[in-house]
């Protein structure tokens, strides 16, 4: 857990690293479907976007709870997700950024008892604060490398998921 301060400092700046990337892409390019099963680059952001609330609430019952349980958050799961309907651009990247710097507010109160934190998940076969903290910087950038993905690569090379 020596890294504690690495991951907090790539959840400052995933923000604005967002921020800079989504202002590169073209217009036309973001509500550009590449396939079934795919979604678009603006869905890709607006998730970035909505999912943080999600997360901050998970944050806060590490701090509040002794052993929090977790259920999946698995978008795309209801037979209409409103998850995955795009917000605007502008408004997504605000929501991030707010909800992003709550998120190291509260972080920067944590103790080394709250990082040593339990808890319960169906998905994970271990689950901790440490262990959130680590997969919401990462599933920001796999996120960010999916978009760059859908905007620039051709479609024979094109991951397919799932």
């Amino acid at each position: 857990m020596r890294d504690i301060p690495d991951l907090i400092e790539g959840l400052k700046r995933s923000g604005s690293i967002l921020a800079e990337f989504v202002k590169t892409i073209p217009a036309a390019k973001m509500n550009l479907r590449r396939g079934g099963g795919f979604w678009t680059i603006a869905e890709h952001v607006s998730h970035l976007a909505q999912v943080q609330t999600m997360l901050l609430d998970r944050l806060q019952r590490f701090m509040d709870e002794d052993r929090p349980e977790f259920v999946p958050y698995i978008p795309g799961d209801d037979e209409v997700d409103s998850r995955l309907t795009p917000m605007e651009l502008d408004a997504a990247l605000e929501t991030f950024t707010r909800r992003r710097r709550q998120q190291i507010e509260l972080l920067d109160g944590a103790d080394r008892a709250d990082w040593q934190k339990d808890a319960s998940h169906p998905e994970y076969e271990q689950y901790s604060l440490y262990i959130l903290v680590r997969h919401i910087l990462m599933h920001d950038h796999w996120h960010m490398y999916r978009m760059e993905e859908l905007w620039l690569t051709r479609d024979a090379y094109l991951t397919k998921l799932g």
